[in-house]
């Protein structure tokens, strides 16, 4: 698993935003800038739609104040999925990156198997990234949702 002061590894994610697809890759994404990334087990389940999600999009400009550039929310789900998923919950403050084939979420080492539920996926988890280097990681056991939320995001600020 990736530990604080490591850098992220360059992958390509994909992205739907205004109705166009790309390919943006992790230099595009953390060069520069200060990030704050969190990862959901899958798009429209019920945690993530009903808690994740929606914490960082009511702290988002919160985050912002504190130095944040950009706030990501990611899932190994395809970009159609979470572009669809990011309009049903008016996330307009959070960019919906999509690792539909779980590279980068195997490469950091915080994927699962889910067997039935839909196979590999991401652990639920948030990390503030700067300039492309992890400055804190807070991974979730298995079945919670009490560290990786937006308000212990904001607090670590």
């Amino acid at each position: 698993m990736i530990q604080v002061g490591e850098k992220l590894p360059e992958v390509a994610f994909s992205l739907r935003q205004n109705g166009e697809g790309s390919n943006p890759t992790t230099q595009d994404i953390f060069a520069g800038k200060k990030v704050v990334l969190f990862a959901v087990p899958g798009a429209f389940t019920p945690t993530c739609s009903e808690a994740h999600l929606p914490g960082y999009i009511t702290l988002a400009d919160k985050l912002q104040a504190k130095g944040v550039d950009s706030i990501l929310c990611l899932s190994v789900n395809d970009a159609f999925v979470m572009a669809a998923w990011g309009e049903t919950q008016n996330a307009e403050a959070v960019t919906m990156l999509a690792d539909g084939g779980a590279e980068f979420t195997q490469a950091i080492g915080l994927d699962m198997q889910t067997s039935t539920f839909g196979g590999v996926r991401s652990q639920r988890y948030s990390m503030l990234v700067d300039d492309g280097v992890v400055t804190a990681l807070n991974v979730e056991q298995a079945g919670k949702f009490e560290v990786s939320d937006a308000e212990t995001m904001l607090n670590s600020l």
